[in-house]
């Protein structure tokens, strides 16, 4: 069965958790932003030139993304909240029938 929408969950500075839902190929910062989610600010629109749609991925999900490319990595040195090991700009993460169910909590501020 191929999954026409991808929900993904959100975990906010405050704990409040939402289930934030997009079609396949959709980045989550579009789905983010689609489902009016509070913490993603995407200045740049999706075109990797800010950090303001930095999430931290868990753990236990962050192996099963593409690993970041140099000019990601390079953003994600500019994020406004510190940097953690599963940080991810959403703009980048691409959604998927594998990513259904996905954890990301969005950082205290993104400026």
């Amino acid at each position: 069965m191929t999954l026409s929408v991808v929900t993904v969950l959100l975990d906010a500075a405050d704990g409040h958790r939402r289930p934030v839902a997009g079609r396949p190929g959709l980045s989550l910062m579009r789905a983010a932003l689609a489902a009016g989610v509070d913490g993603i600010a995407a200045d740049c629109g999706g075109v990797l030139s800010c950090a303001t749609c930095h999430v931290i991925v868990a753990p236990e999900w962050a192996a099963r993304l593409p690993a970041p490319t140099a000019d990601e990595l390079a953003m994600l040195e500019m994020t406004a909240a510190p940097r953690e090991p599963t940080s991810r700009l959403s703009c980048q993460i691409v959604l998927s029938p594998e990513l259904e169910g996905l954890v990301a909590r969005l950082p205290a501020t993104q400026y």
